[in-house]
């Protein structure tokens, strides 16, 4: 076209879309789950032995909720693309995502699109434990974080790992070359829940570690002093991380399914205690509401993301918030 100098026009350009809410993504996502939640239940997922193809399995089925939510397309574009809005330069406009979706998508550049991300795993012995479910804390937290590296390198964003009990015990860089996901693999394919924890000491010497903003992922049943835990927290926000708290207990632990008189053993301590069961089970359960309640306001009130969870729930759950976190970023 010739006589516009640097105007160009196009049809209708659309206005700047506003993003949507978490729990916008949430309904939509959940009305397309019932076909292929029944491939994210743990006790299916506990059936396939190698940790490759259970985060493969993971994330594959939760995609295809995804693609079949009214938000088709979110995944793929979601790290490559943005919007078109007026005065963008139009050299950039993807006309390929233009016929498939009738929308104006502008190609982002790799440092537009990357966010660098750390998957912090909890390696206290208290991790290690279930009642009747057929992953531990520590398995289904495995799973998880598999999962979301899997998830990570395939948005080609880097993901690096650290593993943590009283203090940091491995840390490998982040990297979004494919063979990273094979080096975390291998690393959370080895690991043991062992001894004691201080979440608090861990979170600051990962303050320390960690260059550069990124986005910070602990896996953990955060049965730990909660002051000390916030002091932690607020370092890490403080340099500048996002920070989402995947905080994993075992189904027994949220019901307290327990009848008659119970020998309790503290699995980090050796200490032992035997009790009436029912009669201590409305105090328990309230402690425990106090306990999950106070983290989560506090997180909220610093601007982290507090995800609860127990070992009987699917795990679209923990994708789903690392996407909205990506989204919010960008």
């Amino acid at each position: 076209m010739t006589g516009l100098g640097a105007v160009t026009l196009l049809p209708d350009p659309p206005q700047r879309t506003a993003r949507l809410d978490r729990g916008i993504w949430r309904r939509a996502y959940n009305a397309a789950m019932p076909g292929v939640e029944q491939y994210l239940r743990p006790e299916v997922i506990r059936q396939v032995s190698r940790l490759d193809l259970r985060a493969k399995f993971i994330v594959e089925g939760f995609l295809a909720g995804l693609h079949a939510s009214p938000f088709h397309g979110f995944s793929v574009e979601f790290s490559e693309h943005r919007n078109y809005v007026p005065g963008d330069d139009l050299k950039y406009l993807d006309w390929n995502v233009y016929a498939k979706t009738g929308k104006y998508y502008i190609k982002k550049f790799e440092a537009e699109t990357n966010m660098t991300g750390y998957l912090v795993m909890d390696l206290s012995e208290s991790m290690g434990w279930t009642y009747r479910q057929e992953m531990t804390k520590f398995e289904y937290g495995i799973c998880l974080a598999a999962a979301l590296g899997y998830l990570m390198i395939r948005q080609q964003d880097p993901v690096g790992l650290v593993t943590f009990d009283t203090e940091i015990r491995a840390a490998l860089p982040p990297h979004s070359k494919r063979t990273q996901l094979g080096s975390i693999l291998a690393v959370l394919s080895n690991l043991q829940p062992t001894g004691r924890t201080e979440v608090a000491r861990a979170l600051t010497q990962l303050a320390a570690l960690v260059r550069g903003k990124s986005l910070i992922m602990l896996f953990s049943d955060l049965l730990t002093d909660i002051d000390p835990l916030l002091q932690g927290l607020h370092l890490l926000r403080h340099r500048g991380h996002e920070v989402i708290l995947f905080h994993i207990l075992d189904e027994a632990e949220v019901r307290f399914p327990f009848e008659g008189l119970i020998e309790f053993e503290d699995v980090e301590s050796d200490d032992r205690l035997t009790i009436d069961a029912r009669g201590i089970r409305s105090d328990y359960l309230q402690a425990l509401e106090d306990h999950c309640r106070r983290i989560r306001e506090e997180a909220a009130r610093i601007h982290t993301d507090y995800v609860g969870m127990d070992t009987s729930v699917s795990f679209d759950k923990a994708l789903l918030e690392y996407l909205i976190q990506r989204q919010r970023r960008f």
